[in-house]
């Protein structure tokens, strides 16, 4: 696989299940009421349940990691909720490679719901060393230059971060 800046990863559509956004808040260990209890999350004044930042953190980096591969690790995730992820809704996530360099790419990630952007951020993944288009980035040359005339996106400041391999 070839990585280039500027290239668009293919969208991926998730439906938003109750069983996904309880799923999710209780793997993660959030056991917040808006996360799994209708009624109280009404009480706080959301007309539902929604998800929680660690599962949609969990599904951006499954969006990277399906697209580069079982051998690519995610060196950073730095992402910002928008919208909420209610039930019965569905969240399009897609991204755009913004840099390569040193066997590395950011990539720009969107996450789209019914209601707006759910989710914005920036990845950054390392490739596999023998992956085409990678090998050489690892000895000091990239692929396209990391500075670039093409413009990059500004995604304000992250709410999570994430910098452990996965």
């Amino acid at each position: 696989m070839t990585v280039r800046t500027g290239d668009e990863l293919p969208p991926l559509s998730i439906p938003i299940t109750r069983t996904l956004i309880v799923a999710g808040a209780l793997a993660s260990r959030d056991y917040q009421d808006v996360h799994h209890d209708a009624e109280a999350a009404k009480e706080k004044g959301s007309p539902d349940i929604f998800m929680n930042i660690l599962t949609t953190n969990g599904l951006v980096g499954r969006y990277i990691t399906d697209h580069f591969g079982p051998r690519a690790r995610l060196r950073k995730v730095a992402i910002r909720l928008g919208a909420p992820n209610y039930p019965g809704d569905e969240m399009v996530l897609t991204g755009e490679v913004t840099a390569v360099a040193e066997g590395t790419a950011e990539v720009a990630v969107t996450g789209r719901n019914g209601i707006g952007h759910h989710v914005t951020g920036k990845v950054t993944v390392q490739l596999p060393a023998d992956a085409p288009g990678t090998g050489d980035a690892r000895k000091g040359t990239t692929d396209t230059p990391a500075t670039t005339d093409a413009p990059t996106t500004t995604l304000g400041s992250p709410t999570t971060t994430t910098d452990t391999p996965r």
